[in-house]
C-alpha cells in the first residue's frame, strides 16, 4: 500500500483554522496553551501525542462540546470557512458540515445498528430517498454493518461499534469529521481496516479529517500533515512523511533511534532532553 502522504499533494483552501487558543477547565486548570493548526479541504490532518497531551480537548474546542465538562476557550479563535465558530451551538456546526466521532465509540446500545446510523441523519431535511442513498453508501464502506444491521448495537464488537460511530457521522453528510482515537482498544488488523476506510472516504468522497491519535506510526502513514502536542502545546508540525523521518519523532514516539529499535527498558526520555522543550 502506498502512503497517502507520498501519493497525494494536498493543495486546497483552508477549512478549519485554530488560532492560538487557550482552554481552561473549572476556571482554573489550563489545558491548552496557544494551540494553532489548520485543516485544508480534502486533507487528513493528524493530531498526535501521548495521554493527556490535549488532543481530545482540541477536538472538543472545535466541536463546542467543552461546556458540558465545564471547559471554555478563553483566548484565541476558531474559524470554519472564515467564520468564527467557537461560540456556536454544536448542532449548528453539524449543519455547517462539522461533526465529531467521540473517543470510545458511544453507540446507542439499545438501538439496532441501522437505527444508530439513521440517528446521524436526524437534522437532515433533504428527504428519505437521499437518506436511503447515503445509508447504502455507508453499507458499501462498512459491509459488516449491513450484515449486522438488525443486531442491537450493544452486542456488537468494539470494531463494529467504531464503524457504527463513523457511519453515523457520515449520515449527516459532513464536510469535515473530527475523529477521536479511532484505534483505541482495537486489534491491529481492525486498526488498519479503519484507517484504510478513512483514506478511501477522503479520496473518493472528499471528506476532510482532523484525527486525534496516539498510534503515531499508523496515523503518519495515512495522514498528509501532522501536529504533535505535549502538555497542551504544539511542539512540532510538518508533512507526515517528514515527521516519520524526524529523529526525535522516531525515538520518542516510534521507539526507534539511529542505533535501531530500542526496548522499552532502554528508552528513558529523561536521559536525553527533547529538543523542542
Amino acid at each position: 500500500m502506498l502512503d497517502a502522504a507520498t501519493t497525494t499533494d494536498v493543495q486546497a483552501e483552508t477549512l478549519l483554522e485554530v488560532n492560538n487558543i487557550e482552554v481552561i477547565y473549572n476556571h482554573v486548570i489550563l489545558v491548552l496553551k496557544g494551540v494553532s493548526l489548520t485543516v485544508p479541504k480534502g486533507g487528513i490532518t493528524a493530531l498526535l501525542g501521548g495521554n493527556g497531551a490535549g488532543k481530545t480537548t482540541t477536538l472538543k474546542a472545535v466541536s463546542n462540546l467543552l461546556h458540558s465538562e465545564r471547559g471554555e476557550v478563553t483566548k484565541g479563535s476558531i474559524k470554519y470557512r472564515g467564520e468564527v465558530i467557537h461560540e456556536s451551538d454544536p448542532a449548528d456546526l453539524v449543519e455547517k458540515g462539522v461533526i465529531q466521532v467521540m473517543e470510545g465509540r458511544h453507540c446507542f446500545e439499545h438501538l439496532t445498528v441501522e437505527e444508530n446510523l439513521l440517528t446521524g441523519a436526524y437534522t437532515r431535511k433533504d428527504g428519505s430517498a437521499k437518506i436511503q442513498q447515503d445509508l447504502d453508501l455507508v453499507y458499501s464502506y462498512f459491509p459488516r454493518l449491513k450484515e449486522r444491521r438488525r443486531s442491537q448495537a450493544g452486542y456488537t464488537s468494539g470494531g463494529e461499534q467504531q464503524m457504527v460511530a463513523m457511519g453515523r457521522a457520515l449520515m449527516s453528510r459532513p464536510e469535515t469529521i473530527l475523529l477521536d482515537e479511532p484505534s483505541m482498544g482495537l486489534a491491529p488488523q481492525l486498526v488498519e481496516e479503519i484507517f484504510t476506510i478513512v483514506k478511501d472516504l477522503n479520496e473518493k468522497e472528499g471528506v476532510s479529517f482532523l484525527l486525534a491519535e496516539q498510534n503515531t506510526n499508523v496515523a503518519l502513514r495515512f495522514a498528509h500533515y501532522g501536529y504533535i502536542l505535549e502538555s497542551g502545546r504544539v511542539v512540532m508540525d510538518g508533512p507526515a512523511a517528514e515527521l516519520r523521518e524526524n529523529p526525535d519523532v522516531k525515538e520518542f514516539y516510534l521507539g526507534v533511534s539511529d542505533e535501531g529499535r530500542k526496548s522499552f527498558r532502554d528508552v528513558r526520555s529523561y536521559r536525553r532532553r527533547k529538543r523542542w522543550l
